[in-house]
């Protein structure tokens, strides 16, 4: 992928991957370790994909098969490290992540952010996803915002 003069790859990775790259990411107080990524997406279909710029890991994206109906994928936990945002990474691992969607036969993606994640819910609402359900908590930066888009 390229965007003007900064090139990058998008590859399907492991739990591993993914987790290297969630320590990395400040937004993530006490990323999940790789147990936890086992435990939710086993016997499940999923997904991970990780960009690379260079050899260097840089961001990533992991959703799975939450739902009890297989029309909604849940695109789970993802990121890009801080000197690498704003040069259309995010947006490709989404792009690459909803055309896999679409061939596995979902017809919706879904996602959950915190109301503190701003960065997350801009992006979000931006690409087409719309807000259906607001989890309530007594902090309001911690209000659970999830979001959906059909595919």
């Amino acid at each position: 992928m390229q965007n003007t003069h900064f090139i990058f790859q998008i590859k399907k990775g492991s739990i591993e991957d993914a987790v290297t790259v969630s320590n990395q990411i400040p937004e993530l107080e006490n990323p999940h370790a790789k147990e936890v990524y086992k435990t939710r997406m086993k016997g499940k279909k999923h997904l991970i994909l990780i960009a690379y710029f260079e050899e260097k890991m840089v961001g990533f994206k992991v959703g799975y098969d939450k739902f009890e109906d297989s029309k909604n994928f849940y695109t789970w936990m993802g990121g890009i490290l801080p000197n690498f945002r704003k040069k259309g990474i995010a947006a490709a691992l989404s792009k690459k992540q909803e055309n896999w969607i679409k061939q596995n036969g979902f017809q919706n993606v879904v996602l959950k952010t915190r109301n503190k994640h701003q960065g997350m819910l801009i992006f979000a609402i931006k690409n087409n996803f719309k807000i259906i359900e607001i989890e309530h908590r007594e902090n309001i930066n911690e209000h659970r915002i999830l979001l959906k888009k059909a595919l």
